[in-house]
């Protein structure tokens, strides 16, 4: 017996909606663009509170990009479970992001089980070909 795969769960206004209920002191700070079963493009809203000393953006809000990232990707397609959590993050910082441009997320689910996510994003300055950081995050997720 095959086991089916599961459908996407949450479309970007439930998403949203989700991250103003649950995580209502950053939501603002991001904005789902598009998801599809397993992927999911998404942005940093940059501002002034995001950059570093020099003018770029920092490090902390390249790496939130990328935990929220693989985050929603993954309620996207288990339902809205607020207690998934981060269980692991690897992140490679590329390229200098550039500061008068929103951050572009994209993500795409490697793996789905019971108990675990990983997921895979790659970040872009919003207008640049070169992604400026990539990340490999594990969630897990709440037992039913």
């Amino acid at each position: 017996m095959t086991q089916k795969a599961p459908s996407l769960q949450m479309n970007e206004a439930q998403l949203m909606t989700f991250m103003r209920e649950v995580f209502h002191q950053v939501a603002d700070d991001f904005k789902v663009d598009h998801v599809t079963e397993n992927e999911i493009t998404m942005r940093l809203l940059i501002s002034e509170k995001h950059l570093r000393p020099g003018g770029t953006v920092s490090g902390p809000s390249m790496f939130a990009l990328a935990d929220v990232c693989a985050y929603l990707v993954t309620l996207a397609m288990i339902g809205p479970k607020a207690l998934a959590v981060t269980t692991n993050c690897s992140i490679d910082f590329m390229r200098k992001p550039v500061a008068d441009a929103d951050l572009i997320a994209k993500g795409r689910l490697l793996k789905l089980g019971k108990q675990l996510s990983v997921s895979d994003v790659l970040l872009y300055s919003d207008g640049q070909e070169k992604p400026v950081a990539r990340a490999s995050l594990t969630y897990a997720i709440p037992p039913r």
